[in-house]
């Protein structure tokens, strides 16, 4: 049998989840550089075009922080000169995939003209 109590500790629990979700994607610039890497951005200067206004600094922050939670993979390519490329790993794309929706709601209820 199902209590009150286990009810509001399964509700608490689902809140803190979408919340963790929502502060990891929603910092300011994640979500831009996910999104650029779900449109093909790969290397360093890549996400930089893609994402207007965000610093050289910011952008390197925010890609190593996205990268210690999973959501990028950083390659080195050993070339002249080196190349770093960031892609999204399994677990970015399935966030990637979570997030389409969103996506398109923010393009049809909150598009800039």
């Amino acid at each position: 049998m199902t209590t009150s109590a286990d009810t509001h500790d399964a509700t608490s629990i689902q809140c803190r989840r979408v919340q963790s979700v929502l502060d990891t994607v929603g910092r300011r610039w994640s979500g831009a550089i996910m999104v650029a890497a779900h449109r093909g951005a790969r290397r360093f200067s890549d996400y930089r075009r893609s994402i207007d206004g965000i610093s050289d600094r910011m952008l390197t922050v925010r890609l190593k922080e996205l990268e210690s939670l999973g959501l990028l993979r950083r390659q080195v390519i050993p070339s002249t000169p080196v190349q770093v490329i960031y892609e999204p790993t399994d677990r970015g794309l399935d966030l990637l995939r979570v997030l389409e929706p969103l996506f398109r709601w923010g393009e049809r209820h909150l598009a800039t003209k």
